[in-house]
């Protein structure tokens, strides 16, 4: 399961007992789970990818659950705030135990779309940033966020382009409603590149 359909699955349990509360995911999560927290009256926040990030956008917005695609969930509720796959294992365990549903029917009540994994462009690291900075400046008339690289938001779906924290790389992500739209999307990200640099753009199979 992507970590951010299981964070949607927490996401769900909680907002059954509380409404109101702040739900943290990170900019690679689906936009499926940002939908359902605001449509279940929830406050859902978008973070930078991080783990240091999320913690601290848990104290600022006082959250109760935050989550990155990667499969790190941090509990505040009952918990002191920071991930642990042994706690989340029992809250998972805890949550199919008062339920008649399989986990993959729970899942299947969700919203579906099509998306890709993370999809790494290896890049230098002092030209990553500049890359992703002009790509921003060509977006000036698109609705995106630039909280952490950009992540451009598109009707049929959305893109995402950031600086690896961890390597010298930058990292794609793209969603879509359909197999098509997600086809076209990937396209967009390759051009966006292809405009800065053509041969970087050789690195996304599409």
């Amino acid at each position: 399961v992507p970590g951010d359909i299981l964070l949607l699955v927490f996401a769900k349990d909680l907002l059954e007992k509380e409404k109101n509360c702040s739900i943290i995911g990170d900019v690679k999560c689906s936009k499926i789970l940002f939908d359902y927290i605001k449509k279940n009256g929830g406050r859902p926040i978008m973070a930078k990818t991080g783990h240091s990030h999320i913690k601290e956008c848990i104290k600022e917005n006082d959250a109760v659950l935050a989550g990155e695609m990667s499969g790190h969930i941090f509990f505040a509720d009952n918990y002191f705030g920071f991930d642990d796959a042994l706690y989340a294992a029992v809250r998972l365990i805890n949550i199919l135990s008062k339920s008649e549903k399989k986990l993959s029917d729970i899942i299947d009540e969700f919203p579906k779309s099509y998306n890709t994994p993370e999809i790494r462009i290896e890049c230098d690291d002092k030209e990553k940033f500049k890359i992703i900075d002009k790509v921003i400046n060509n977006q000036k008339n698109k609705k995106y966020s630039d909280i952490d690289g950009i992540r451009v938001e598109l009707e049929n779906g959305w893109w995402l382009m950031r600086a690896s924290n961890t390597q010298a790389a930058m990292v794609l992500r793209c969603e879509a409603n359909s197999k098509k739209d997600l086809d076209e999307i990937i396209s967009i990200v390759k051009n966006e590149i292809k405009k800065i640099s053509p041969e970087l753009s050789k690195q996304i199979l599409a």
